[in-house]
């Protein structure tokens, strides 16, 4: 352990252990001779023992000099005793336990001691003590909150989103007559855009008498980040028209709100605007002009600036292969990872979390394990996307391994990984373990209830997730968008139309949340579901925005399921003129065309698909056994198993015939004449091989979860209910819509899909 040598002490009366309380001597100096006092206490400052303190580098050097300055009694000179606290509360090397003993001993901690450990408090891990300590300063009575005190306990405010308690200390400025600091002012917009007020934020900024660029960059930055970037960029006008000159930390925000805006042209005046008024463009600047080239779309200005920028980092690295991953181009992408010189976690997400939002999460899991080999560690970003790969692939025993590895790895449990962690075990049909993981945490944010509102939705369990969103509210935490296409969702699944109307209604006069497409779409699928094509039209024809494909693809698929042709070629046309590559809407307009022996016309609209070159989206069903992802398409015969599997499905339809069941010819949704031919195809579809590996593939009391693309048919569904009873299994089925759990010959969904 490394040591640090400590000056002896140069008074000339050194007394080696002075009385703690003491009025008349303190290391030879008495206290009560004015004359001599003021220059003993410069001696304190200049002493070398507090030269020592700027050069700890560890705890232990830091103890030396502490137990010297005991011995010498510098600690108990105020001057000296703060240093020693300053150090150990802020320094690189900082202890905020052992500072707080320090605090402790000091006989009369004076106003700079208390802001120092408020401070500390403030951007260490327990905030809270910030205010007991400002609590405790005021009810001692020895010392008033200065200018300096507010700005730290504003920014424990921030840390915890305490808006009550920011509002209280906002008060307290105000009385203490420091209303017009702008140090003060700056650190509550701040505040208030970390607690999601942007308008108060701006109120306090308005206020603000003498605005500085700190100002301008504080409210500027609240409303980029706050995802209101238009006004970010209206103030950024303001501010030139006040000729309040910009810095470096101004077109950062700017940049971003140009980001998120999508307006590449805007965003290439800002870049040349930075290089016209000669706005030193270090490495965090270059990064956000790249940044914003890439969220625009702009592939080759972003290479441009790639190239040009003198010096590059790992941010740097990452966004441009964002870019390429944006692209579509994950070929180019993969070269321009391998290419990184140093890569850190920060490169890996950005590929895992490319391949995850594209569609691709295998290829995002198989990353994963790739970087497990590797010196890097996954953090929270990595297994937000991992467990999102898991969800989409329903691959439940690699989440549940992850879930072991966040827990092993003594993961902080942070909102977005239980949003995360509920969703996978929802999703891969696990409903009762995300129920476990929402009820254990202990603070919940909308997006962790609207989680578990989806949750309960595509699980068939409407009432419940009702009950849960009532709930919600109860608990004072207001719902988002998102949580009212939950709600809206719930409704649909359950057959819940008079509360889906009840609620779709409310949501602006009661909520202040305007519908959108999404929630239009939800309502049309609720009143469609439910027989009430006519209403749901009417619904669509009196929208107050634009209907989007989503809308009017919901009506085409109520369509579908009702068997109305008239309607649904209306809605197949209109969703057509807004996405003419849509192929899901030729295939439930053939459909519907099929179900009534129309077969010109399903011949007609396969010609028109290919035509255009489109092609049906193959029907795929999935399987996970000991961590493996099997998937079967219908007729697939490319299993390694697929002679046991086969023979199964022999099994399987023997058995089902001995008990009375008879296939549902009507699904057969080709020109087949042959009543043999039709019952062969309906046998081979990829559900039923799925069930059949299931079968042969996995213990007699483990249910067999399988997730399907599409929807499923109605033949599947129906032979799953039996299989559940003939075989005493638990078969979890989820489709492109909802979750269907087969158990004891019934489904969970009712019949109502």
């Amino acid at each position: 352990m490394a040591t640090i040598h400590i000056p002896p002490i140069s008074f000339q009366h050194d007394h080696p252990y002075p009385k703690l309380h003491s009025k008349t001597n303190i290391s030879g100096i008495n206290i009560n001779n004015n004359n001599n006092y003021e220059d003993k206490i410069r001696n304190f400052s200049d002493h070398p023992a507090l030269s020592l303190l700027d050069k700890c580098t560890q705890m232990m050097q830091l103890k030396q000099i502490h137990a010297h300055m005991l011995r010498l009694g510098l600690f108990f000179h105020p001057y000296s005793a703060s240093r020693l606290l300053t150090t150990s509360a802020l320094s690189p090397t900082k202890n905020i336990e052992y500072a707080h003993k320090l605090f402790d001993q000091i006989p009369h901690p004076n106003i700079y001691s208390y802001n120092t450990l408020i401070r500390a408090h403030a951007s260490g891990p327990d905030p809270k003590q910030s205010f007991f300590l400002f609590s405790q300063m005021l009810n001692q009575g020895l010392h008033s909150p200065n200018k300096f005190t507010f700005p730290f306990l504003i920014k424990a405010a921030s840390e915890l989103s305490a808006l009550k308690e920011g509002k209280v200390v906002h008060g307290m400025a105000v009385k203490t007559g420091l209303h017009s600091d702008v140090f003060i002012l700056n650190s509550l917009i701040h505040f208030y855009a970390s607690c999601l007020s942007l308008d108060l934020a701006y109120k306090v900024f308005v206020k603000i008498p003498h605005r500085d660029v700190v100002s301008w960059n504080s409210v500027i930055t609240a409303f980029a980040q706050g995802d209101r970037p238009e006004a970010a960029l209206d103030l950024f006008r303001e501010m030139e028209a006040e000729n309040m000159k910009p810095n470096d930390v101004t077109m950062v925000s700017v940049l971003s709100a140009c980001a998120k805006t999508g307006d590449l042209e805007f965003g290439r005046w800002v870049h040349c605007y930075i290089v016209r008024n000669e706005i030193r463009t270090e490495l965090i600047l270059s990064n956000a002009i790249l940044d914003m080239y890439t969220k625009c779309g702009s592939l080759e200005d972003a290479h441009n600036m790639f190239d040009k920028m003198l010096a590059r980092d790992s941010v740097s690295w990452t966004t441009m292969l964002v870019c390429y991953a944006k692209s579509g181009d994950f070929t180019a992408a993969r070269h321009f990872f391998d290419a990184i010189p140093s890569r850190d976690i920060a490169s890996w997400n950005a590929l895992i979390s490319a391949y995850e939002q594209s569609g691709q999460p295998k290829e995002a899991l198989a990353l994963f394990n790739e970087l497990q080999l590797g010196d890097s560690k996954p953090d929270h970003v990595t297994l937000v996307s991992v467990l999102s790969a898991c969800s989409q692939l329903g691959a439940m025993d690699l989440g549940q391994w992850i879930h072991t590895y966040i827990k092993k790895h003594n993961f902080r449990l942070n909102f977005h990984l239980i949003t995360s962690l509920i969703d996978m075990y929802s999703k891969c049909g696990d409903l009762e373990k995300a129920l476990e993981i929402f009820q254990s945490a202990r603070k919940k944010d909308v997006f962790v209830w609207s989680a578990m509102i989806a949750g309960l939705a595509m699980h068939g369990r409407g009432e419940a997730a009702i009950d849960l969103f009532l709930q919600m509210q109860k608990d004072t935490v207001s719902p988002n968008d998102v949580t009212f296409t939950n709600v809206l969702c719930a409704c649909s699944h359950a057959g819940l139309v008079e509360m889906g109307k009840l609620y779709f209604s409310q949501m602006l006069p009661i909520y202040g949340i305007a519908p959108k497409a999404e929630h239009y779409g939800c309502m049309v699928d609720i009143l469609g579901r439910a027989g009430r094509l006519e209403e749901a039209l009417e619904l669509i024809e009196k929208m107050t925005i634009p209907p989007l494909a989503s809308v009017w693809g919901a009506l085409l698929g109520a369509c579908t399921i009702h068997g109305n042709l008239e309607l649904g070629e209306h809605a197949c046309n209109r969703l057509l003129e807004l996405e003419p590559r849509n192929d899901g809407a030729y295939v439930l307009l053939s459909n519907i065309f099929a179900k009534r022996g129309k077969w010109d016309d399903v011949t007609r609209l396969r010609k028109m698909m290919k035509d255009i070159g489109l092609k049906k989206e193959p029907g795929c069903s999935s399987i996970e056994v000991d961590g493996v992802i099997h998937e079967f398409l219908v007729g697939d015969i490319s299993h390694p198993l697929s002679v046991k599997i086969y023979s199964k499905l022999e099994e399987i339809a023997g058995r089902l015939k001995s008990v009375g069941f008879e296939p549902n010819r009507s699904q057969v949704l080709q020109d087949v004449e042959e009543e043999e031919a039709k019952e062969q195809a309906l046998n081979l579809h990829s559900e039923k091989l799925a069930i059949a590996f299931g079968l042969i593939s996995t213990g007699p009391r483990a249910p067999i979860r399988i997730v399907k693309n599409l929807r499923v048919c109605g033949d599947c569904h129906s032979a799953a209910k039996l299989i559940s009873t003939l075989y005493n299994r638990e078969i979890v089925l989820r489709d492109r819509y909802r979750f269907h759990h087969f158990k004891n010959g019934s489904c969970s969904c009712m019949d109502y899909w």
